[in-house]
Parts: structure tokens; C-alpha cells; sequence
């Protein structure tokens, strides 16, 4: 604990308490009911910066679609991408399967159930592989994610910023120290359940709280400002120009992304960023011309979009696009195609394509003369 904070260390945590409660408030989750260590991981996956009733739709479908780990294995990516459809940070969908391979490859088909070979899988690291181990094979390993920063940090009344890898490193360390060996299933999952429903970002329901009898910020009237989180850096802004290229069968140009980059094994209307001495529709122009190697007209502008990601915003600015000359190559993405206007919903596309496509099938496409 650094020197500035004023946690009172002391303070043993209450972890019986704490899981009496929980055996008796616990939300009722699907995952919850089940001991299986895929479907554990595909939750826990899911549940990774993404709200709880957001995950238990796009998990009873993902679970239907792939009900084992060979299931998944063996899918088809791009039937894999469209169910992951809408839930964001796809890497996690493809990092998922990519694992599921491993472990039908080198495990047998079995999830390891240690620490060092449970992170040798994609998109697993330290919390991923805590909360798996914790709560699919009951083992002492101590979660420590948003919500269980905020209960420690308050009942220990840490004042340190939590933004920082020291302060989280102290949280886990008072985790591992709190963490019953016997019951860490029901631990892990009782600090996350109070976090979420009850010791919440804003004005905390510190009366039904079952161990607020200890709690330094709520015995100091802190709740409000423990814990402390430094303001985050200014988010940027990026204006996109994309081009809905149509042919004379009706059909709309897209274009796969490299599953190496951002939003990999997603489709998407060819365009890109803006140059800050550009108009939009010059930005349209020049990126179909770099992207594609075709010479386009930009006609009239359809629609734009506001879509914000983790680390920076957009302004998608989407415009009809006819080819004047070219063939359209995929310079840089994996793949193209021609799709007619129903048979878009068959593809996995980013959210802001998506509301694209959910315009234009609800209004068709312009005629062309």
C-alpha cells in the first residue's frame, strides 16, 4: 500500500458474511448453472467489459450454436463473428475460438485447469484466468475486476488513484489475503455480485449492504469519493467517409477486414479516415481509389453515423458511390464481394455498418439512370 493511502489494512474482510449473503441474493445468471468449464469461459469471455444483461442473450445463442468446446472448435469463423454480432470487441470472438483449437489440439479437448497452461489460451490473462479457475474448478485464485476494485477499495478506504498498476496490484494482493481456499467459487462471485447491485459506481445501497459495519468509507461518510479514479485522457475524433458502391445487378460492394486488424474477420463498406484539408466526399474518392484501385462517383450522401469505441470516437459519413472505371481489388482487406441488399444480414459486420445496413434495407437503394 503506497505511502498516501489510508487504508486501514487491519481491517479483516468479511468473506462468511459476505457469501451468506450472496447464497441468498446471488442474481440467478445462466451461467451460474452450470459447472461446465467451457461454458464458464465463454461467460466469463462475454462478460469482459460488457454489461451482465447485455452477455445472457448473445450467451444462450452462442451456447445453442456451439454447446461444446468442439463445437466452437470447428465452426465456421465468419458463423462465429455473426453471433458475436453487436456485443464488440470482436478479438475476443476470435481469440476465443483460436483458444478452443489449442485445447482441442494440445489439451485433449480438456480446459487445463492451472494457472500456467489455462494462460497459454488466447485472450485469457490474469483475471480471465482467475474468475475460470475460481469458479469452474474451485480453485483459490482471486478475481479482481471493476467492481471488486470498488468494494475493496471502500471497505479498506484505499485513496489511491485506481487507475494505477500499483493500486490494483494492492487490491489484489488484499484479494488473494481475503479469498476463502474453501468456498473461492462463492467468494469471487460474491464480491463481484455485491459490486455490481449493491455497492454501485453511484450512490451504493450502503443499508443493505452485509458488511458495511466494517466498511472505512461508509463509517468515514466516503462513498462518494472512494474510490478515487483520475480523469481519463481526451478521446479523439475521427471523421470517416465510406462509399456504398452499387452495380447494375442492384448489389453493394463489401470488403472483408485482415484478421489482424482492428474488427478483423468483419465486413465492411470500403473507405477510411479523413484528411484534415479533405472534404468528406474527396475522402470517399481517394480511399476507394487506394483501397480498391477503382475511380468512383460519389453521388448524394445517405446517412452518417456516431459510433464511440474504447479509445476513440467516429463520424461515419456514408455515400452512394457508382464506378467509372476499374475493377475493384482487395488492396487492403482479405476479401470482397458483391451482395445483394437482403443477403447483407448474412454477414457479421461492426455495429456502425450494421445501423448502415438497417437504413438501407429499410428504404432500398436510389434508381439509378
Amino acid at each position: 500500500m503506497s505511502k498516501k493511502s489510508k487504508g486501514n489494512v487491519s481491517n479483516s474482510f468479511p468473506g462468511d458474511d459476505l457469501i451468506s449473503w450472496y447464497h441468498k441474493n446471488g442474481r440467478d445468471l445462466p451461467w451460474r448453472e452450470t459447472s461446465d468449464p467451457y461454458h464458464i469461459w465463454v461467460s466469463e469471455i462475454m462478460l469482459q467489459q460488457t454489461r451482465v444483461d447485455t452477455v445472457i442473450p448473445y450467451y444462450h445463442r452462442f451456447i445453442s450454436a456451439f454447446p461444446t468446446i468442439k463445437d466452437l472448435a470447428e465452426a465456421d469463423r465468419q458463423s462465429v463473428l455473426k453471433l458475436w454480432e453487436g456485443l464488440g470487441y470482436y478479438s475476443r470472438a476470435r481469440n476465443l475460438q483460436d483458444a478452443a483449437r489449442l485445447v482441442m489440439n494440445d489439451f485433449s479437448g480438456v480446459i487445463p485447469d492451472t494457472y500456467d497452461e489455462i494462460k497459454q489460451l488466447k485472450g485469457v490473462g490474469p483475471y480471465t484466468a482467475a474468475a475460470i479457475l475460481s469458479i469452474a474448478f474451485n480453485k483459490p485464485y482471486a478475481v479482481v475486476d471493476g467492481n471488486v476494485i470498488r468494494v475493496m477499495a471502500r471497505y479498506y478506504g484505499i485513496n489511491d488513484d485506481i487507475r494505477s498498476t500499483r493500486t490494483k496490484n494492492d487490491i489484489q494482493h488484499l484479494s488473494d489475503e481475503a479469498i476463502d481456499p474453501a468456498q473461492p467459487a462463492d467468494f469471487n462471485q460474491a464480491v463481484m455480485e455485491l459490486g455490481a447491485t449493491v455497492c454501485t459506481p453511484h450512490q451504493p445501497d450502503c443499508a443493505a449492504c452485509p458488511i458495511s459495519g466494517r466498511c472505512v468509507a461508509f463509517s468515514t461518510v466516503k462513498t462518494d469519493s472512494i474510490p478515487y479514479k483520475s480523469p481519463a485522457k481526451k478521446v479523439p475524433h475521427h471523421q470517416i467517409g465510406v462509399g456504398i458502391i452499387i452495380n447494375d445487378k442492384n448489389e453493394v460492394l463489401i470488403a472483408l477486414r485482415r484478421e489482424d486488424a482492428m474488427l478483423g474477420g468483419l465486413w465492411e463498406f470500403p473507405g477510411g479516415k479523413k484528411k484534415e484539408s479533405e472534404k468528406i466526399e474527396e475522402t470517399v474518392y481517394r480511399e476507394l481509389a487506394e483501397e480498391l484501385g477503382v475511380e468512383v462517383q460519389v453521388l448524394n450522401k445517405f446517412m452518417e453515423v456516431k459510433h464511440a469505441y474504447s479509445h476513440f470516437k467516429i463520424t461515419m459519413h456514408a455515400y452512394f458511390c457508382l464506378i467509372n472505371s476499374g475493377v475493384p481489388s482487395p488492396n487492403d482487406s482479405q476479401e470482397l464481394a458483391w451482395v445483394s441488399v437482403a443477403g447483407l444480414e448474412e454477414y457479421p459486420f461492426p455495429k456502425a455498418n450494421k445501423l448502415l445496413i438497417e437504413k438501407i434495407i429499410q428504404n432500398g437503394l436510389p434508381e439509378l439512370s
